[in-house]
């Protein structure tokens, strides 16, 4: 039997639209290392990595961190701005105009109808 792929949760961290913003505003991120209790945190809160949103137990491991692979893809995947709602809505199609559509294309039996509607503007009598 195959084995059931679960999201794990605990272990998730923010996404980088969410990173993006902590980079941006130091506002937002104080908002988000408030939201746990002090205690809770390893090494007390103090050492934190913004661009991965982690927290570690000591500086020693924040430095060794910063050197390795994982953190440094993720400062590679931070470098490209994050999608807007505006272009998501434009690459699907939303929000855009493009006016009226003309036909172009009559099929036989439309252009057979629409000459048979016109009707002669002199009379003969």
């Amino acid at each position: 039997m195959g084995s059931i792929r679960r999201s794990k949760t605990k272990r998730r961290t923010r996404d980088l639209d969410q990173i993006h913003a902590d980079l941006r505003s130091s506002k937002h991120l104080a908002q988000h290392k408030t939201l746990k209790p002090v205690e809770d945190l390893p090494g007390l809160g103090q050492w934190y990595c913004t661009e991965c949103a982690k927290w570690f137990e000591g500086e020693h491991n924040l430095i060794e961190h910063r050197k390795g692979k994982n953190h440094k893809r993720r400062i590679r995947s931070l470098r490209e701005e994050p999608y807007t709602q505006k272009e998501a809505d434009a690459a699907a199609g939303l929000g855009t105009d493009n006016g009226p559509q003309k036909r172009t294309n009559l099929t036989e039996s439309e252009s057979a109808s629409a000459a048979m509607d016109v009707e002669p503007t002199e009379s003969i009598t």
